[in-house]
């Protein structure tokens, strides 16, 4: 244990003085304002902070897929994958700490000063490994978290065409477009303390409800459990599942908010095991309730009796969605801050006028392309796999590809590249199609 722990702190550098020294100016700060409305619903930074940053992000409108990815897959199948992707998406969430912690620990040795800037993957790619890595980076994090945002949206008009119908889903997806365009006056990961709280326990409710109702109702008539039956839709329901853990794109972002970053290393983890125990009861319910009428009713909703639980759960999750929308944006806001030179502005009025021109696009393609599905699939295949995955792992070795350190440095390629043939073949299928 020692020398793991020893080899650990090889490669998690501590911070500066002049960091500690600033966290615990921050820590005075909020110890002294701890009973304040501001503090307690606006500016976070503790663990618990990102743990519920973390847990919040991962679970989002793939909550309510996961059934029907369950009847692409299998019961066994399905929670085996949820399991592997989860604890996979973890280890790669620690290599990008390591790396974060590393690029700030170096800045930080010449005198950069990070107050009024947020640190994103793309400038930890630039800073250890060069321009091409940041421009790798850059590509696959921003496309990924475009469709993202626009996923979000075309989600909040199919959901809430489950309670009111009478408008068509476009229309609902102008109103929420409208809504969601309201992120751009929250600043940073900071102030979603609340939020990432109000939406964990609103993941929450829902999966709970979904694999309550689903036991309530249970299996009405002949219920068949057929799956897998196709090789393209078992490798499209692995994919969803590999889209559920894809929230790295932020990770860096949820570091930087918090007051001591290098606490961050196993809150991923802890998150995961947590959304594990939403994930896979109500999946698993659901499947078991209705089996193969899945295949024809992607979101779970629509198999579940109607009633007053049901129409609060739509509710929070189009709050949560909101949230989410937040989550994915957010980093896009920053990119676009630094391109026109505003990511220091200390007003939110205009740091919010000047986010506009990043909401108006992703409004656009949620109206023009108002299904989910292929998007999901695509994304998952491709974008995730690199974002979450084999980037990361490439990057965690080439940083440190010394032959001191070479032997601990092969298993994220050999899991990454184990990702990435469980998605590429769900790819080919969306192209063919």
């Amino acid at each position: 244990m020692s020398s793991q722990k020893q080899a650990e702190e090889a490669i998690v550098p501590n911070y500066s003085e002049t960091d500690q020294h600033e966290g615990k100016e921050e820590e005075t700060e909020e110890n002294h304002s701890l009973f304040s409305i501001k503090s307690a619903l606006w500016h976070g930074g503790s663990v618990w902070d990102a743990w519920f940053s973390c847990a919040s992000n991962q679970v989002a409108q793939v909550l309510l897929t996961l059934p029907y990815s369950f009847s692409q897959l299998g019961m066994l199948s399905g929670i085996l994958f949820q399991i592997f992707y989860g604890i996979v998406g973890s280890w790669t969430a620690y290599l990008i700490s390591v790396l974060y912690i590393e690029y700030r620990s170096r800045k930080e040795k010449e005198n950069v000063n990070f107050k009024n800037h947020v640190i994103q993957w793309f400038e930890v790619l630039d800073g250890l490994l060069g321009p091409y890595w940041k421009a790798v980076g850059l590509a696959f994090n921003c496309t990924f978290l475009l469709f993202g945002s626009v996923i979000q949206l075309i989600a909040c008009a199919s959901n809430i065409y489950y309670i009111n119908d009478h408008m068509d889903k476009r229309t609902w997806t102008y109103i929420f477009g409208a809504c969601c365009a309201t992120t751009v006056f929250i600043p940073s990961f900071h102030n979603y303390r609340i939020w990432s709280f109000l939406g964990l326990g609103m993941t929450t409710y829902t999966a709970w409800y979904m694999a309550i109702a689903a036991l309530i109702h249970g299996q009405v008539g002949v219920v068949t459990h057929s799956a897998p039956t196709k090789l393209v839709l078992y490798f499209t329901g692995a994919t969803n599942i590999l889209y559920t853990f894809g929230g790295h794109a932020v990770t860096v972002e949820i570091m930087h908010a918090m007051w001591k970053p290098q606490k961050f290393k196993y809150i991923y983890l802890m998150a995961t095991l947590y959304v594990f125990t939403l994930t896979i009861p109500s999946a698993t319910a659901v499947y078991w309730a209705f089996g193969d009428e899945l295949l024809n009713h992607s979101n779970a909703f629509a198999l579940l009796p109607k009633n007053g639980f049901r129409d609060a759960a739509v509710i929070l999750m189009l709050i949560h969605q909101f949230i989410t929308f937040g989550f994915a944006c957010t980093p896009l806001y920053f990119v676009w801050e630094k391109v026109i030179g505003m990511h220091d502005t200390k007003s939110i009025c205009l740091r919010a006028l000047a986010r506009l021109p990043v909401v108006i696009p992703i409004w656009f393609l949620a109206i023009i392309f108002p299904f989910f599905g292929p998007i999901n699939s695509a994304v998952g295949a491709l974008l995730v796999s690199f974002t979450v995955y084999i980037i990361p792992s490439l990057a965690h070795m080439l940083t440190y590809r010394k032959s001191s350190a070479r032997q601990v440095k092969t298993l994220p390629l050999i899991l990454s590249l184990l990702v990435e043939s469980c998605s590429y073949p769900d790819l080919l299928g969306v192209l063919r199609s």
